[in-house]
């Protein structure tokens, strides 16, 4: 219990932190930006609010401008249990990237920032 009070209390520091710290999202062309907008429809974020990780790919989405949307596998049944049964396991932050027929399931925060650097820079 000791430890979900502080993890909770950490995970609000470091949200409000990273609030008062984002800085500026890239700027694009409109044409450029309404094509990122379109190609972040396939990707969405299952995610905690508080994780630090979760945090972390946030702050590189503010970055980078992407409006990917973001799915509370915390508190909402429905997310969880999408990841829980697709991607396998209950662990986030999680990239869900979907290519027409086949979809992926990507784990771990530096895979999910590097591949939306190479995709978005």
């Amino acid at each position: 219990m000791l430890i979900s009070i502080i993890r909770a209390g950490l995970g609000r520091i470091i949200a409000g932190l990273n609030i008062l710290t984002q800085g500026a999202a890239m700027k694009r062309t409109p044409e450029v930006q309404a094509k990122v907008n379109e190609a972040c429809k396939d990707l969405s974020l299952y995610q905690f609010q508080l994780c630090p990780f979760c945090v972390k790919v946030r702050r590189h989405m503010h970055k980078l401008n992407l409006p990917i949307e973001l799915r509370d596998a915390k508190d909402n049944a429905q997310f969880r249990s999408e990841l829980a049964e697709n991607g396998g396991k209950i662990k986030v932050p999680c990239l869900r990237i979907d290519e027409g027929d086949n979809i992926k399931w990507m784990y771990e925060s530096d895979d999910i920032i590097a591949y939306l650097q190479q995709r978005f820079s």
